[in-house]
């Protein structure tokens, strides 16, 4: 929490005045000079967590109060031993200098931990584009490809020749579409300008709504649906339930063989929705499985296709619906598991009625 100036003031204020109290009654077993010793931590403390001014303040106040409280004598700001005198200046001199070297020091590194932070970031976004690079220009290539084929030997080309080549402009159009969907969900996501929109839900008909929506890309691949027994109706945004479980098959089927196996499975646990997406594939590695959720993370030595952004949408789109995603490994594959709490009705509410 950052205060403002005049409130670390009064702040620093009272921290000096309320030590040097518990000081002043303490006199008789610290002595004065070890009274010294605190007030110069207290200045030390205070700057280590307020600005210049505040210090200046603490250390100069610190000194008088030292000086008028508990050299002697006491109550009076003459300085009677030559040696205390060299002592007020010097701690005097101790605490201003220790204060404002403190500070510069925090200074100094919030600095390097911005500029850390900047070439981070630029380093992703380096990352990204170099991605978004390779992303677009394949399935844009494709498109301009077909276009030019289709054009020049339009006349030559037979009926199947035309239906192979039309099936991949779709399929370079829609790897396009799924990326520039992937930026604008990860700006919205950033922005906090994702509102909810929410509807009664029969998880059991979505789930056979999203396994239509995947027949095409699944392209033969086998997508088990497994529906709880007796779920309620569920209050949620259907749209972001789309993209959260579709980013995850999609991952699912980009990143494992053909041969491989995927699993969708919706339950009621607990008060909660828990949505799994599984997959009988090589899993990941255990220590990287803290990452796989980072921007623009993707992890070593996989397949070329995609940009990292996938599963920190889901994770994004997750959170914002109060809910939480964990990713384990199985003696066969791994498992995506999500949990939201929801309102729930076992009576078909209509729209609008």
């Amino acid at each position: 929490m950052k205060f403002s100036h005049t409130n670390q003031i009064f702040i620093a204020v009272g921290v000096v005045f309320f030590t040097s109290i518990l000081c002043f009654f303490s006199t008789q077993y610290m002595g004065y000079r070890a009274i010294a010793l605190v007030l110069l931590m207290v200045t030390s403390l205070i700057a280590m967590f307020f600005d210049v001014v505040p210090v200046l303040v603490t250390a100069t106040l610190s000194a008088l109060i030292w000086n008028f409280w508990f050299i002697p004598p006491r109550f009076t700001f003459h300085i009677t031993y030559s040696e205390d005198l060299l002592l007020f200046l010097m701690y005097f001199f101790i605490a201003l200098v220790n204060g404002l070297l403190t500070v510069k020091i925090r200074q100094a590194e919030a600095k390097a931990r911005d500029k850390e932070e900047k070439e981070l970031t630029i380093g992703l976004y380096n990352t990204l584009l170099n991605s978004l690079s390779h992303e677009l220009r394949t399935p844009i290539a494709t498109i301009l490809g077909t276009v030019e084929t289709l054009k020049d030997e339009d006349e030559t080309l037979s009926r199947e020749q035309k239906s192979e080549l039309f099936q991949g402009v779709e399929t370079a159009s829609l790897r396009l579409n799924q990326q520039v969907e992937n930026l604008l969900n990860m700006s919205r996501l950033e922005s906090g300008n994702l509102k909810l929109s929410l509807d009664w839900v029969d998880m059991t008909e979505w789930g056979h709504q999203v396994l239509a929506k995947f027949s095409s890309d699944a392209n033969q691949r086998s997508i088990s649906l497994e529906v709880g027994n007796n779920l309620p109706l569920y209050l949620l945004d259907v749209g972001i339930m789309d993209q959260m479980v579709g980013n995850l098959l999609r991952n699912s089927l980009h990143y494992t063989a053909n041969s491989v196996p995927i699993f969708l499975r919706i339950v009621f646990d607990k008060e909660q929705l828990e949505i799994k997406v599984s997959d009988e594939g090589p899993g990941f590695p255990e220590e990287l499985i803290p990452f796989v959720f980072d921007k623009f993370y993707r992890l070593p030595n996989t397949i070329p296709g995609g940009t990292g952004l996938g599963l920190s949408i889901v994770k994004g789109y997750v959170e914002a619906c109060g809910g939480t995603i964990t990713l384990r490994n199985l003696d066969f594959g791994c498992e995506f598991i999500i949990r939201i709490p929801a309102t729930t009705s076992y009576v078909n509410y209509l729209k609008n009625e």
